[in-house]
């Protein structure tokens, strides 16, 4: 692979990687300290309504469900820049055949051929 496309794909990574970690560290300070008792004025411990404390834990089971996505593919993104560095970023780690450049561009953390991912996710 080019070093200009070597270069490009890491400032793609590195990108998404600040943006991942940007937006895990929100979603858990807002699952984790969210305090609806101070934004709605209550200030008594005592819930409004049981819907409200539904409604609460949904979306804070909701939050941590997308923060363990976030970073399934924050390590992904880490995987694929200790590749570039080790100068084997473009090979597939199943069976080392190459991974195209189009495959690459869609999704530059992959680390996987077309064919090995549809045995490994298959």
């Amino acid at each position: 692979m080019k070093k200009a496309d070597l270069d490009n794909f890491r400032q793609q990574l590195a990108n998404m990687r600040a943006r991942l970690v940007g937006d895990v560290n929100a979603m858990a300070d807002s699952a984790l300290n969210n305090n609806t008792r101070e934004a709605s004025g209550n200030l008594s411990g005592v819930p409004l309504h049981m819907a409200d404390v539904g409604t609460d834990a949904y979306e804070q089971e909701f939050t941590i469900s997308r923060i363990e996505n976030d970073e399934e593919l924050l390590a992904a993104v880490e995987s694929a820049l200790d590749r570039i560095e080790k100068g084997v970023f473009g090979a597939c780690t199943e069976c080392g055949g190459k991974i195209p450049k189009a495959r690459l561009t869609a999704l530059p953390y992959t680390p996987y051929c077309i064919k090995c991912a549809e045995v490994n996710e298959g």
